[in-house]
């Protein structure tokens, strides 16, 4: 019926944020669509400590850099926690796949990939670099997930549907996938933390290929 997740060492989470509909982002919407709070907070520095190397594409790269570097400064319009979050990290190994950025990247921790991002991950995962989490970059994601070597698809739920302003459609271009469910969790009484085990299909579930 399709690919399994693959039992390498190193373990691949993609892991997003996503409105009620589908969208990563919403424009004129605040950060985490203003709807944060101490319980998820919370859970995001404990996240934080774990020992990730992040994997994005160069738009990803570009915008968090730029606010981590922004949340840095002094006279930061970021509040504390958006603050401690986008300033720790610097502080975490990433790697970035991009055919048009430079070496050396300027965000701290930061190695640039300029090959087939697929094939890198392959070679990650194999040679047991330690646990991955992908960070937004959306057609990354993507073409991990088609590929067959995401281990976990993780999401945080936020009750909003946002069809007039939402941008970034997540699954858009996303072939078919089973989803087993191994976490689910509430936080704030309005968050929704889902964590599955995917599978990629050949077609739908009970129908032989043609």
């Amino acid at each position: 019926m399709g690919e399994t997740p693959s039992e390498a060492p190193s373990k691949l989470m993609v892991d997003f944020i996503i409105s009620l509909d589908g969208y990563a982002s919403a424009e004129g919407w605040p950060g985490w669509w203003g709807l944060e709070g101490p319980e998820y907070l919370a859970w995001l520095e404990q996240e934080g400590k774990k020992d990730y190397t992040l994997l994005m594409g160069a738009n990803t790269y570009r915008l968090m850099s730029s606010m981590s570097e922004e949340a840095a400064a002094e006279g930061s319009e970021f509040s504390e926690e958006e603050g401690a979050s986008l300033t720790g990290l610097a502080a975490v190994p990433k790697v970035i796949f991009s055919s048009t950025l430079q070496a050396p990247l300027t965000w701290p921790n930061s190695e640039l990939v300029t090959g087939d991002a697929v094939e890198a991950v392959k070679e990650m995962k194999r040679t047991g670099t330690g646990p991955l989490s992908t960070l937004g970059s959306v057609s990354l994601c993507r073409s991990l997930l088609a590929a067959g070597l995401v281990d976990r698809f993780r999401l945080v739920v936020f009750p909003v549907i946002t069809g007039r302003t939402g941008q970034e459609r997540i699954y858009d271009g996303y072939p078919d996938v089973s989803l087993e469910m191994v976490e689910s969790r509430t936080f704030d009484g309005r968050l929704q933390l889902l964590e599955y085990v995917p599978r990629v299909l050949s077609g739908p579930p009970g129908v032989s290929p043609a």
